[in-house]
């Protein structure tokens, strides 16, 4: 398992971890009108998953917004953010920062993408910050598990993956 922390404090990450190389794993999560979202949702496309703790705070608002700029450049990727925020409040803040290339998805019900992908910290039950970038045939093609919680990710390794996966 990937070694976190958070705040500088070993934090235990529950779930299997995801590598380069592996089908993505399936999982299930609230959409901000509350259907219910898939990896089976976005089939046949390239998908950049951010996943933050929570949406509205600092380097997560950042992540997003970043993520949101970028988007657009990317063409045929969709873009997912998923934290365990709950649906409502991921969708005002979306409308409160004009966030509309990013799909804002909502883990809070099950952790079913936290487990599925080896991000729940037990302690917090938040989502350790991480990046996966999965090709249009559902392989892992890029994976990041943010050593530091409070840390940005890597954004170019990501974005450069998700282009080359396209």
């Amino acid at each position: 398992m990937a070694n976190v922390t958070f705040k500088g404090n070993a934090v235990t990450l529950n779930g299997t971890e995801v590598k380069v190389g592996e089908k993505a794993p399936n999982f299930k999560v609230l959409a901000n009108d509350l259907s219910e979202v898939s990896l089976d949702t976005y089939a046949d496309k390239v998908k950049l998953i951010s996943v933050v703790p929570s949406i509205d705070t600092g380097v997560c608002e950042q992540q997003t917004k970043r993520f949101n700029e970028e988007a657009s450049k990317l063409g045929g990727v969709e873009v997912l953010t998923i934290s365990v925020d709950l649906p409502f409040a991921q969708k005002r803040w979306c409308a409160a920062e004009g966030i509309e290339n990013v799909h804002t998805l909502s883990d809070h019900r099950d952790l079913s993408f936290g487990t599925n992908y080896g991000v729940v910290i037990e302690e917090l039950r938040l989502l350790a910050r991480s990046i996966f970038v999965v090709d249009s045939s559902n392989k892992v093609v890029h994976v990041e598990y943010v050593p530091e919680v409070t840390d940005h990710p890597n954004y170019e390794a990501a974005l450069d993956a998700a282009k080359t996966a396209q």
